[in-house]
């Protein structure tokens, strides 16, 4: 059987380990070290499988892979604001990540295209993403996808005790 060098598919709970792996590489590599080092492995991991468990289906995981290896992954689900809306929806990047050494592979690409394309199919309107602010290469790639920033920031603590600010982007989903 012949199968693609890269793709794009739902999360399976098998693949929980390597998305915490990832989430903890990503992290670290922005973060810094100690950031990821408060973080445990096999807290990220349950709340992973709390994800994927969710029957709600505009709440999506999805994995990134080289052959079968897991690079990256993605999570999307409506908005706190949002989430009865009847004439549509918006939707949430809440994850997006590739692990360091898979970076400039199109990985990130597929996934959020994967997320888009899932959150237009099931109503959304628009999709969000937060940001943050010192991360510039995650805003330029997703300002190059058509996100742009709509006025909102937060303040997010992290270990240490440290902050960071992060802003939102935001994209209209045009009908398919």
């Amino acid at each position: 059987m012949t199968t693609a060098d890269v793709s794009v598919r739902p999360a399976l709970p098998s693949d929980l380990p390597a998305i915490a792996r990832i989430q903890l590489a990503a992290w670290a590599d922005l973060l810094g070290p100690d950031v990821a080092d408060g973080l445990d492995a096999i807290e990220l991991e349950r709340q992973w499988a709390a994800a994927l468990s969710d029957p709600d289906p505009r709440r999506r995981v999805l994995v990134a892979l080289a052959g079968p290896r897991v690079v990256g992954f993605a999570a999307a689900s409506p908005t706190q604001r949002s989430a009865s809306d009847d004439d549509g929806w918006t939707g949430e990047l809440v994850a997006l990540e590739v692990e360091p050494t898979s970076r400039r592979a199109g990985h990130g690409s597929r996934l959020l295209a994967a997320a888009v394309d899932l959150a237009r199919d099931a109503g959304a309107h628009h999709l969000g993403a937060w940001t943050m602010t010192h991360d510039p290469d995650r805003r330029a790639f997703l300002e190059g996808a058509g996100f742009a920033e709509a006025g909102l920031r937060r303040t997010l603590e992290l270990p240490g005790p440290r902050e960071v600010e992060e802003i939102l982007l935001t994209a209209v989903l045009s009908p398919a």
